[in-house]
């Protein structure tokens, strides 16, 4: 299907510069990506008003047991197995979630990713409002969630290949780390606003906490539709000068007949594997969306059902609390992004954030229960590390690879590789938080344990990739030193 120029830009007109159309961009995927994690944050704020949690837990004057005593919950959450319905809920969201992002990606590749990016956003809205609708509408069956929220994860997966399919097109690979770091923040700011925006509309009856982010939603999806621009091709822009060209040069491409244009196919997902590095750093992202997926989903609960200080905290606190982790994520992605560029080392860059992230779990489950500021320095170290790496990831890695020279110039991957990477990783983000659900109820230290182990094995699985990339640093180094030496000679003769 071939991509248009959006009506709004075909409409108003008068934007000639590349650097215009890279900020707006960055501006709309931003705030739209923004959008699918507001709403993707909502169930974990919500869950204390569908099911109030007793609070079982030790502390330096015995076993400690609070409720919340402010609301009766609402069927059938509120039951004996309540919290085991909301992770039902969490897990086949993140299931359908993630097998559709593989489908996602194949057909970004074949769509126009403006309409695609559009209907992703209006399906989200429409079922992220229809799972508040229960509230209002006074729905008690169990069944009705779990199909709203498994239809959401499928709108929810067209999200992230189109927005990184777009960026990806618009900027070329030397900046592209750094850019894409900050450009994910994103994902934290998407997060935080849900959070505090799901908790502050709590108090009007937790079904305004879905209706007013989907109203949200659907305004951001109409300017995505009216003003996003797809690619530099799609508006006739020459990347290499960053003007719009109103006549074809022809000279720079000799071999082809006046008006003919060079057209790819869309990369097959056989294909796209075999790309060298995908399989890797999917693997890879696997173990890292693994943790961070646990944090996103558990994080307020185990602050919650934790003493810190030898005080238990309040759901409200623990929420706000834990957007500290997020805030850290900013800060990693940024980094991590930064870091890759300078030494154009993106598995070396991963690689060393997930074997740090290491000690920083560890610090954090056994000094982080001292005191409040221990907590948020902790949480903010181990956030940046174990945000860092699935920032890079999921952005400027999935971009390198989806126009990775293999491919001959075919820019037609970029969704599919996207996919395939995040997708994988989201298999692990949902495999996480259900063996958190079931190893929480023994053990918090074995949680950390489990999360120690995975950041270890997601360093590990790029071992090849780092001992590449540190062998072509060594290659180019010694091969300056030699041109270096032969110029002296030179000059001294």
């Amino acid at each position: 299907m071939a991509s248009r120029k959006p009506p709004g830009i075909r409409l108003f007109g008068g934007i000639t510069a590349l650097r215009t159309y890279q900020t707006l961009v960055l501006v709309l995927t931003f705030v739209a990506y923004t959008c699918f994690h507001m709403t993707r944050k909502i169930p974990s704020i919500v869950k204390s008003v569908l099911d109030p949690q007793t609070k079982l837990g030790s502390s330096p004057w015995g076993r400690l047991h609070t409720k919340n005593t402010l609301n009766i919950g609402w069927l059938p959450f509120n039951t004996i197995d309540g919290s085991a319905l909301l992770g039902e809920i969490d897990v086949a969201f993140l299931a359908v979630y993630s097998v559709g992002m593989f489908f996602a990606g194949h057909l970004g590749d074949r769509m126009d990713l403006r309409i695609f990016l559009t209907i992703g956003m209006f399906g989200t809205a429409v079922f992220t409002a229809l799972f508040g609708a229960g509230y209002w509408l006074n729905i008690h069956n169990f069944y009705y969630f779990l199909v709203i929220q498994m239809i959401a994860g499928l709108f929810q997966a067209i999200g992230w290949p189109s927005v990184v399919a777009i960026v990806g097109n618009w900027f070329g690979k030397s900046k592209r780390g750094l850019i894409m770091g900050i450009w994910n923040a994103h994902t934290s700011v998407g997060n935080i606003s849900g959070s505090l925006l799901a908790a502050f509309l709590l108090k009007f009856g937790w079904g305004w906490s879905f209706a007013i982010p989907s109203l949200i939603m659907v305004a951001v999806g109409l300017l995505v539709f009216v003003f996003l621009p797809v690619s530099p091709e799609v508006m006739e822009i020459d990347i290499d000068d960053g003007e719009i060209s109103s006549v074809k040069d022809t000279t720079k491409e000799p071999l082809l007949e006046p008006g003919q244009e060079v057209k790819h196919n869309a990369v097959g997902f056989l294909e796209a594997w075999k790309i060298p590095g995908v399989a890797p750093f999917a693997l890879c992202l696997f173990f890292s969306k693994l943790v961070a997926y646990t944090f996103l989903y558990w994080l307020p609960f185990y602050i919650s059902h934790t003493p810190i200080g030898g005080e238990y905290l309040s759901d409200a606190l623990a929420g706000s609390l834990s957007t500290i982790f997020d805030v850290g994520g900013v800060l990693g992605g940024v980094l991590a992004g930064h870091i890759s560029d300078r030494l154009n080392a993106r598995a070396v860059t991963a690689a060393s954030f997930m074997y740090c992230a290491i000690p920083a779990l560890f610090l954090y489950r056994t000094y982080g229960s001292m005191s409040i500021m221990w907590n948020i320095c902790l949480m903010f170290i181990t956030g940046m590390f174990v945000n860092g790496p699935y920032a890079l990831i999921t952005t400027a890695v999935s971009a390198d690879l989806g126009t990775h020279s293999s491919l001959n110039g075919n820019s037609r991957a970029l969704a599919t590789v996207t996919a395939i990477i995040d997708g994988t990783g989201s298999v692990g983000a949902a495999i996480g938080p259900l063996l958190t659900g079931y190893i929480s109820s023994s053990s918090w230290s074995a949680v950390f344990t489990m999360l120690m182990a995975a950041a270890l094995l997601a360093g590990l699985l790029l071992t090849q990739l780092v001992c590449s990339e540190l062998k072509g640093k060594a290659t180019s180094n010694a091969s300056k030193d030699v041109a270096a030496a032969q110029g002296t000679y030179s000059d001294e003769v």
